[in-house]
């Protein structure tokens, strides 16, 4: 009987959870000589306006969120935000900025973020670099919503307590006093939720992801960057029709795609869509809108986390599977570019879209273009929306090289060819074959999975893996490597001026400019046509110089195996029409 594994037997363990120092069970922020001089001038800048602006309400100064939660966990962080319990943020400015320069303490870079309620700026704000560190200044703030939209319908100025319980997570909740220099915890449980390890929404869940329901995505990424768990109660939030809803309708895919691009850039993408499975939110993330028209129905979702952990499985250095070994070759670009490893996680995710298809205007798209392009908004930062669609299109070409494709009377010829396609190798969408490879064998494996049992039959699945190991070792025997990218040895110029040398000899009465004119011999299809063989010429003569290629085009036109396109006669010859040749 074959040996079937599970995803738990090919599931790395997970990468450790970040925890705070250990200092006697009490979690302490240490300041850098920076961040303890900016608290100082905060604090004798509010004193000074207590006495000589006495116009203006007292005023508290408060470090909030991240940098908070990031210096309690022992990581420095140079964004600060400055939240003011009685002042907006550029009004602060403008009187803070003049007292430390009179201090002799340069501030540059000062810049007024207008609102912009759809990037979440909800108030106007004001930035600054000072002493290096990047400073936001923000007020304290109450908000409230409408049911339809995740912009807030009213912000107010708030309590610290109001600030903090209107946000995504507790430990992100968390203040620091600079003029009491003590650690805030209004929602009274950011730091037992930092100690423990658990993302837990301030308020009740379901009313922190109906009001933004952001905050999913968000809750998903800083559990994934940090090791965390989801406290039940959100997780059972998220199961909520009301919520999944909302993060179709009330959230901008733009906002979308800039979370899901955190995640992949993330120290553990892999947690993020084992999450994002265990949480039933793939289609709200990974949007097709219905009225994309798919060709067909998607695959299963659970096939997305399948691939992902098949990506993980093969990158990990410490972790070995019950699958055989695969070959280095196939794995070293990936773990060496954080680019490409980004994209073969994004094209996991999106394995359910791999054999559907969208109509658009007159010619079909794949499906998993459009999700990046409209469900997510990624754009083609890193990439994505050019490169990701190819890696999945890639497995319809490269697909179980068995030995019957490896085996050609000229292999190096028939492989060199075959890794060339521009879905395996691609440097405009840098494309790198053994990237290709590697994904092209998760796909083979996913379409191995059994999904009723949820396992994958060992022997088949080693099988697999043999065959791409061959077809990494046939690389190297043939010395492929540095000509599967290579350019053609000619350039269009040169074939070009082959072409018009032959066309000189049959036209020997015109002149080279006319000859082009003539032939009409711009580049297109002929040309492409001229550029395969050239690089078919050069897989087989990998020693071949330029001259000898050159030769071998004459050859090919003069023996009718290479055809020029349409040739227009000169004025005289058959009553000066036009008549398909070959040159």
């Amino acid at each position: 009987m074959s040996t079937r594994l599970s995803l738990a037997d090919l599931t790395p363990p997970r990468k450790p959870r970040v925890v705070p120092p250990d200092s006697g069970g009490t979690l302490n922020i240490q300041l850098t000589p920076q961040e303890d001089r900016l608290c100082t001038l905060l604090d004798e800048c509010t004193k000074d306006l207590k006495t000589t602006r006495p116009d203006l309400p007292p005023l508290e100064c408060r470090i909030a969120g991240g940098w908070v939660r990031d210096k309690l966990l022992g990581k420095d962080s140079n964004d600060i935000d400055i939240a003011l319990s009685s002042m907006m943020g550029i009004a602060f400015a403008e009187l803070f900025v003049p007292f430390i320069e009179e201090k002799g303490f340069e501030v540059r870079n000062v810049t007024k973020i207008a609102r912009n309620p759809e990037q979440s700026k909800h108030l106007e704000t004001c930035k600054a670099t000072l002493m290096g560190l990047e400073i936001d200044f923000v007020n304290l703030r109450s908000e409230e919503y409408a049911l339809d939209s995740r912009i807030p319908t009213k912000v107010e100025f708030g309590t610290p307590l109001q600030d903090a319980m209107r946000r995504d997570i507790t430990v992100n909740a968390l203040f620091y006093n600079v003029h009491t220099r003590s650690v805030e915890d209004y929602t009274g449980k950011g730091l037992d939720d930092l100690k423990e390890g658990i993302a837990r929404t301030p308020l009740p869940p379901k009313e922190t992801f109906l009001d933004d329901p952001l905050r999913v995505l968000r809750s998903i990424r800083f559990a994934s960057r940090f090791g965390f768990e989801l406290d039940p109660t959100l997780k059972k939030a998220v199961g909520e029709k009301e919520v999944k809803d909302g993060l179709v309708s009330k959230i901008s895919r733009d906002r979308v795609g800039e979370e899901l691009d955190k995640m992949l850039k993330g120290r553990d993408p892999l947690h993020s869509l084992q999450l994002v499975e265990e949480l039933g939110v793939h289609d709200e993330i990974f949007y097709l809108a219905p009225s994309a028209k798919p060709s067909q129905p998607v695959a299963p979702r659970k096939t997305s986390l399948i691939a992902a952990t098949l990506i993980n499985t093969f990158l990990s250095r410490e972790f070995k599977s019950q699958l055989p070994q695969l070959d280095e070759r196939l794995t070293s670009h990936p773990l060496a570019d954080h680019g490409t490893r980004r994209r073969l996680y994004l094209a996991a995710a999106l394995t359910p879209f791999r054999d559907v298809s969208c109509p658009e205007k007159k010619k079909t798209v794949p499906a998993s273009e459009v999700v990046i392009r409209e469900g997510a908004k990624l754009g083609n930062q890193n990439k994505y929306l050019s490169g990701v669609p190819l890696l999945l299109q890639a497995h319809a070409v490269l697909s179980r090289p068995t030995q019957d494709k490896l085996s050609d009377p000229e292999p190096r010829v028939a492989i060199g060819l075959l890794l060339r396609d521009k879905h395996i190798s691609n440097p405009l969408t840098e494309a790198h074959w053994s990237a290709s490879a590697l994904f092209c064998l998760v796909q083979d494996l996913v379409d191995l999975w059994d999904l009723e049992s949820d396992t994958l039959d060992l022997t088949a699945a080693s099988e697999l893996i043999e065959s791409y190991n061959g077809l990494a070792k046939k690389v190297e025997e043939l010395e492929l490597e540095n000509d599967i990218l290579a350019p053609p040895i000619l350039d269009v110029s040169v074939l070009l001026k082959s072409m018009v040398e032959l066309t000189l000899r049959r036209y020997a009465h015109a002149k080279g400019k006319e000859v082009c004119s003539l032939l009409g011999m711009k580049p297109g299809i002929w040309m492409t046509n001229a550029l395969a063989k050239v690089v078919e010429w050069q897989l087989g003569h990998p020693k071949g110089t330029k001259e000898e290629c050159g030769e071998f085009i004459k050859e090919e036109v003069k023996d009718g195996r290479l055809v020029v396109g349409d040739v227009k006669r000169t004025s005289g010859e058959e009553g000066g029409k036009k008549k398909k040749i070959k040159a």
